[in-house]
């Protein structure tokens, strides 16, 4: 029989601000009663697997072990400790980035390092100008994510690490190298943990998530499985705008409960659905690097006058 896995995106899958979508205790409760192997996985390279853990505990989700999240902050750790040991790092980033790379053992170094590295922060001109002075002596510049921006509420949103990359990009004319979702080492190392979690190979992996640039394509694009709900970022009437399409289209994670409590297929999941979505904030531009050229050659530095 084959094993079935899911990787899970977190917000506008799971929650939306401070408030669980419904039906979602119902969905992880399925999945630990019939020991389904889950591994959370998000972008968001602030916090730290305990911050998650004990996130979902207030929101009424008890018990997940921290082992059941991965962020792009571990992602971005993996990465480095993978492709070039020994490496120093000058960081722009929050508790969860700092914890990842200092769990394997990533030196900082604030005068000739390896890498700047970027995730989500509230970033200085002063420490923007010390990276940038970085990237000027030869470091390469790293992005945890690729987002541009993320929503916090129904009508705001906050800068990614997407948008600090970009910044640096256009000081130093050097382009930045994006990790999390959808690029594919974050789907890849994900799968590994999925493996190691069910103590066995998975034979089937499906990515749930809510956006169509980051977790559907970047499922897409490994080879797994994909379920976009529209709980998050993503309206049904955008579908048409993407080569790539989800394998499946649910309202929420709960549409999934029932089929992995008796094993039936949900006579939902084949179906789009139909009706109005609550979807939260919409705004114009690109919300992720990935969505723009950003595999062409390195642009040169612009003049510094005119």
């Amino acid at each position: 029989m084959n094993k079935l896995g899911y990787l899970i995106d977190m917000d506008g899958v799971i929650y939306r601000e401070n408030h669980l979508i419904p039906g979602a205790v119902e969905f992880v409760d399925a999945l630990r009663a019939m020991g389904v192997p889950y591994l959370f996985l998000t972008n968001n390279s602030a916090p730290t697997p305990e911050d998650l853990s004990v996130r979902l505990n207030h929101l009424g989700i008890l018990g997940i072990s921290p082992k059941h999240f991965y962020t792009s902050a571990m992602n971005t750790a993996d990465f480095l400790v993978e492709t070039h040991p020994g490496c120093t790092v000058f960081l722009i980033g929050e508790g969860g980035l700092q914890t990842a790379l200092h769990d394997r053992r990533i030196a900082n170094d604030g005068i000739r390092p390896s890498y700047v590295v970027v995730g989500e922060a509230s970033a200085s001109m002063e420490r923007l100008a010390k990276a940038h002075e970085c990237l000027e002596r030869g470091a390469r510049l790293l992005a945890t994510n690729p987002d541009n921006w993320c929503p916090v509420g129904a009508e705001r949103t906050r800068p990614g690490a997407g948008a600090t990359a970009a910044f640096l990009e256009a000081s130093s004319g050097r382009r930045a190298y994006y990790l999390g979702k959808p690029n594919g080492y974050m789907f890849h190392r994900a799968r590994q943990r999925l493996h190691d979690l069910a103590h066995g190979p998975v034979d089937r992996v499906i990515m749930i998530g809510d956006t169509m640039e980051t977790d559907i394509r970047g499922a897409v694009e490994a080879g797994l499985g994909s379920y976009l709900v529209l709980t998050g970022s993503t309206q049904m009437e955008n579908l048409s705008d993407y080569v790539y399409q989800p394998t499946r289209v649910l309202q929420s994670v709960a549409d999934l409960t029932s089929e992995i409590l008796t094993g039936r297929p949900s006579d939902r999941l084949d179906s789009p659905v139909f009706g109005d979505s609550d979807v939260g904030p919409t705004r114009s531009g690109h919300r992720h690097q990935t969505d723009v050229l950003a595999f062409h050659k390195p642009r040169p530095r612009p003049a510094m006058t005119k």
